[in-house]
């Protein structure tokens, strides 16, 4: 799967497939405190505190902040500040104006230049089984159809 990309200031909320990948968006005027949970996308161009989890795909916005005890995904793109620390089943993508304080756990890791990253960083299928990340593919085979 290809992870969403930016056009400047304007997200393209599409994936490889076509289908629309955020059905929710945090606006830059809204601020978020305690748990969310979602399985699609989130884009997040305001402020959460808090813990984050999902099999989905989370984008911070270069005007997104988040300050988390702990944020879980399938995929994370961060253009945006986090501190906490990430766990991506699979990719954690940091783009150039990401600011992350935190430690990062992910199958696949991606740094563009001038982005700033203070932690620890742990990369590779290995990495996030023991880091108790769920595998997204299992987490929704066990989930029973209606």
């Amino acid at each position: 799967m290809r992870l969403a990309g930016y056009k400047g200031e304007e997200m393209i909320d599409k994936a490889a497939g076509g289908s629309p990948e955020f059905t929710t968006i945090i606006g830059k005027d809204a601020a978020i405190k305690g748990e969310i949970t979602f399985e699609n996308g989130v884009r997040v161009d305001g402020r959460i505190e808090g813990k984050i989890h999902s099999t989905g795909i989370l984008a911070i916005s270069k005007g997104g902040k988040v300050q988390a005890a702990e944020v879980q995904a399938g995929n994370i793109i961060v253009e945006g500040e986090v501190v906490g620390n990430l766990r991506a089943t699979e990719r954690i993508e940091l783009r150039q104006t990401a600011r992350l304080k935190g430690d990062l756990w992910a199958a696949k890791l991606l740094v563009a230049e001038g982005a700033t990253f203070n932690g620890q960083c742990h990369v590779g299928k290995d990495a996030v089984a023991a880091a108790g990340v769920p595998n997204r593919i299992a987490e929704k085979e066990a989930i029973p159809k209606r």
